[in-house]
């Protein structure tokens, strides 16, 4: 689901704060109300009458995942749940979709003014739109497409809305065979069942891959394959049980690098002391864990509240889908996927190479900066509205001023600025595939490594005044950097560099 600017974007439950134990609302169903749930099992594996235990209790198996120990079912029982945890071979049963949190990019608003049209070249680059991508020359991948565009033995997993597969620059790259819609909790695949009806996900999928055509733009791996993972829905819903299903299909398709532009977890910070949050957590946990154990790279976007995950004390944010109930947290809560050990967390900067106004960052969580725009502090000759061009489904895109057109094709090609940590992690994810273009046997943690180390490392900010209007959204505290040029809370590493990270 699109990371808005300011707040954070997925799925949350109602719950509250009691005696300092986090109490989850009951799933409580209405008559013919059906429900979908996580089957958490303490082995890694599922046994092989799921299907039955599952009827047994008044429900229908959706999917199995065997190599995570995690079942989906759905039930419109209401003892459906108390009947199968007396099974003691199940850890959880945990509701995923009875309350979930869309929250929306500001940027999808339609803005004033008329689309861009461009019908002839603008730059000496080959692509008509590249004098518009700051972003690329930000991170160095002209310079590095000297040395490499990229394989087309490559997949990247975009684990997002989908993408628009017609989309005259991701066409030539998307790959039917390893596209998949999820949204379920059960694969459907095919690039048709993974078209994108939200348009966030064919954003991400520019950045990452639009192919080196002469149209439009040009991504961070031009030359790789780019596979739709949808796990989001036209209402921009990411339910946990399409993450679940996601995640095994990277992991199980030997899909290379995933981005991952979106919260996965039923609350904004997932609190392990709430059993069925916990059941979630470690459900998404296993299979985030299942891909990378499989080779899979997992890169994923900071998030947009201007808070440090490091030092979390309020979520006021969940649930958003009825009325956000503000309640204390701490360390002990975690959000997904950024915070899953072996992933790559992305903040966002904009084109003066400042963290941007809205985005998260943590120690710990944060690894590299990239560019995700900042239409408020980084307004620039090069950044005009301070955003990110890519892609963008033309059935979809709203127009205005942040729309612009490629008439050089008929009909003219789609794209669209938008800003958020959503946009800075595909330039991650990118500079990852083409990592592993040139090295395709080193492991997710040795891709990890190249990123950080060949990073341009950025000191915290000297004037720490620009942040002070924007305090964070959930705890209402100043931002603060804190740590030194070679690690820090705002940038980690520092900023990605693709030249350097492709000459290693």
């Amino acid at each position: 689901m699109r990371m808005p600017v300011r707040r954070a974007l997925p799925l949350l439950a109602a719950g509250g704060l009691l005696g300092g134990l986090v109490l989850s609302a009951p799933t409580t169903l209405g008559a013919g109300q059906s429900a979908t749930y996580l089957v958490v099992y303490k082995s890694q594996s599922v046994p092989s009458d799921v299907g039955a235990a599952v009827r047994s209790a008044g429900g229908t198996l959706v999917a199995s995942y065997g190599a995570i120990g995690v079942a989906v079912a759905r039930s419109s029982s209401a003892t459906f749940k108390l009947s199968l945890s007396g099974d003691s071979r199940i850890a959880a049963v945990a509701a995923t979709a009875s309350t979930a949190v869309r929250l929306r990019d500001e940027d999808l608003a339609t803005a004033g003014g008329t689309a861009t049209t461009v019908d002839s070249p603008v730059t000496d680059s080959g692509e008509n739109l590249f004098g518009l991508q700051w972003d690329m020359t930000q991170i160095k991948t002209p310079e590095a497409h000297q040395i490499t565009g990229g394989s087309p033995s490559v997949v990247v997993g975009d684990i997002d809305t989908g993408l628009d597969y017609t989309h005259p620059d991701l066409a030539p790259n998307v790959d039917d065979a390893n596209s998949v819609n999820c949204v379920s909790g059960a694969p459907v695949p095919g690039k048709v069942a993974a078209n994108d009806d939200n348009g966030h996900g064919t954003h991400t999928a520019g950045t990452i891959a639009a192919a080196a055509n002469g149209l439009g733009i040009v991504g961070v791996a031009p030359n790789v394959r780019i596979a739709g993972i949808k796990a989001g829905n036209a209402n921009g819903f990411f339910f946990s049980e399409a993450v679940v299903c996601a995640f095994v299909w990277a992991g199980s398709h030997g899909i290379d690098v995933t981005n991952n532009s979106y919260f996965a977890d039923p609350w904004l910070f997932n609190c392990k002391n709430d059993p069925e949050q916990k059941a979630i957590f470690s459900a998404e946990q296993r299979a985030i864990r299942y891909a990378q154990s499989q080779g899979t790279v997992v890169v994923a976007a900071e998030g947009n509240q201007s808070e440090d995950l490091a030092h979390p004390s309020v979520d006021r944010t969940s649930p958003d889908d009825t009325s956000p109930v503000v309640r204390d947290i701490t360390n002990a809560c975690a959000v997904v996927p950024v915070e899953v050990p072996g992933v790559i967390g992305v903040t966002a900067d904009g084109n003066l190479g400042l963290k941007s106004y809205y985005s998260s960052f943590g120690v710990g969580s944060a690894q590299v900066v990239a560019p995700g725009g900042d239409r408020i502090l980084q307004v620039t000759a090069a950044a005009a509205n301070g955003r990110v061009l890519s892609t963008y489904p033309a059935a979809l895109n709203p127009g205005g001023s942040l729309a612009v057109l490629d008439c050089s094709v008929s009909p003219c090609a789609s794209y669209r600025y938008l800003q958020g940590t959503s946009m800075a992690s595909p330039h991650v994810a990118g500079v990852a595939a083409l990592i592993r273009s040139q090295h395709p046997g080193w492991s997710p943690g040795a891709v990890a490594a190249a990123i950080t180390s060949t990073a341009d490392p950025k000191a915290c900010p000297t004037d720490m005044s620009i942040y002070a209007p924007f305090l964070g959204f959930d705890d209402k505290q100043p931002q603060v950097c804190t740590g030194g040029k070679a690690y820090n809370s705002f940038y980690g590493h520092g900023q990605v560099n693709a030249l350097s990270a492709v000459s290693k």
